[in-house]
């Protein structure tokens, strides 16, 4: 009962996070009468506080249990996103967007510590994650179908009504979450701020890792620069490929999990990620200034590549962040893997504008070369990370060690 409820309460929040991705430009901008430079502004600091605070909210929640750590980010979100409809001028947006922005990434840390500390076992901690997942690209495309009714509108009681709506599937979550049984405490050998900050191979395989997270960026910002500056090929083929993204993930997350069940096998799986990420780069490059079904056929293909990339970039971040991970300090070790991914998310649009945008095909080229320079240390770094662990730390199946793990005999709720 305990992940199913959290699993509803993910799909519920996510639907209200992708009613909101789609409107919060136009109502900062047209409804709030916010300058862009400021919203920009706002979102920057707000991220680069997140990323900041990932650690310690982990930190925390490993003293004081993932759970009421995780209902309580809820609920402090659920009220910042309800403050937005009191924004009167810049110091309150900046107050509003801190305190909404700055907690989301730490959030995503404790939830992964949460799930983990449920579930043992290493592939069904893998699915566990991965259906999490489904039920938020499933959220997220019901919320955004919501959004662009409310665009329609364009009215403030819409927005009003969106943001309200909004604000109310973070209390479901928090609601969810409060079903969920608490995890067994593991005792912490020493705080876990400390412990994660200290692990060197951790963070450099979190770090190379994370750079496959561009290939987010490279739907949202590099793909529609590249379809309206360099080929003659229609706009609205940015959607087609969306829509290919969000099937690919909802049918295929959860079996690509089982790609992430060991370290090693993870790290194998991230090479996978970075040369597939890179192919689909390539592809693009050779539809410069093309039109017609053949230039719209490679699209589609570079675009199913992206899909096997993405998810085999989820699958391994999963399985290196989890199994690498000290026991004792989970959600430290998240709130960091979580604080990488976010660093390359900032700077990910960015990269794009200057690649795609300002280089033509040779950017995808270099793209492709940033994705496989990441992945080729990966097995390495992972090598030297498992030699830091306890014999058979990561390699071995949790099963054989359940004896001796803190919580190993807990159902998967």
């Amino acid at each position: 009962m305990g992940l199913k409820s959290l699993l509803w309460g993910r799909g519920v929040s996510a639907l209200g996070d992708g009613l909101w991705f789609t409107i919060w430009a136009l109502y900062f901008t047209r409804v709030l009468g916010l300058p862009p430079v400021t919203v920009g502004a706002g979102l920057a600091v707000a991220s680069a506080l997140g990323m900041a605070a990932a650690v310690p909210l982990g930190a925390l929640a490993d003293r004081c249990g993932a759970r009421p750590v995780l209902v309580t980010v809820t609920l402090v979100r659920a009220a910042a996103m309800a403050g937005y409809l009191a924004v009167r001028g810049t110091w309150s947006f900046l107050a509003v967007t801190v305190l909404f922005t700055a907690l989301a990434t730490g959030g995503t840390a404790v939830r992964t510590a949460l799930v983990t500390g449920l579930v043992a076992e290493p592939e069904r901690r893998m699915r566990a994650l991965a259906q999490q997942r489904v039920a938020q690209h499933v959220g997220y495309a019901a919320g955004a179908g919501l959004g662009a009714l409310v665009l329609t509108a364009d009215a403030r009681w819409a927005y009003t009504l969106a943001i309200a709506g909004n604000a109310a599937s973070f209390l479901v979550l928090a609601a969810a979450t409060l079903l969920v049984p608490a995890p067994a405490p593991v005792p912490a050998r020493k705080p876990g701020a400390r412990a994660v900050l200290g692990d060197r191979p951790y963070l450099s395989v979190a770090g190379a890792t994370a750079v496959l997270s561009l290939c987010w960026a490279m739907l949202s910002a590099g793909l529609p620069l590249w379809l309206s500056g360099s080929t003659r090929l229609p706009l609205g083929l940015g959607g087609v490929v969306v829509v290919v993204s969000s099937v690919g993930i909802a049918v295929f997350q959860v079996p690509f999990a089982r790609f992430g069940r060991t370290a090693t096998q993870a790290a194998r799986t991230a090479v996978v990620s970075g040369v597939v990420l890179a192919a689909s780069c390539l592809l693009l490059a050779t539809t410069a200034g093309g039109a017609g079904a053949g230039a719209v056929t490679v699209v589609v293909l570079a675009a199913v590549l992206h899909v096997v990339g993405e998810l085999s970039y989820v699958a391994a971040n999963w399985g290196l962040s989890v199994r690498l991970m000290r026991e004792e300090a989970k959600g430290a070790y998240q709130g960091a893997s979580e604080a990488a991914t976010a660093t390359v998310q900032m700077v990910g649009p960015g990269v794009f504008t200057l690649a795609v945008g300002g280089l033509g095909a040779l950017g995808w080229v270099l793209v492709a070369g940033v994705f496989l320079a990441a992945v080729a240390p990966i097995p390495r770094l992972t090598r030297w990370a498992l030699r830091t662990r306890e014999p058979g730390y990561a390699a071995e199946p949790c099963r054989k060690r359940a004896s001796t793990s803190p919580g190993s005999g807990r159902p998967a709720a």
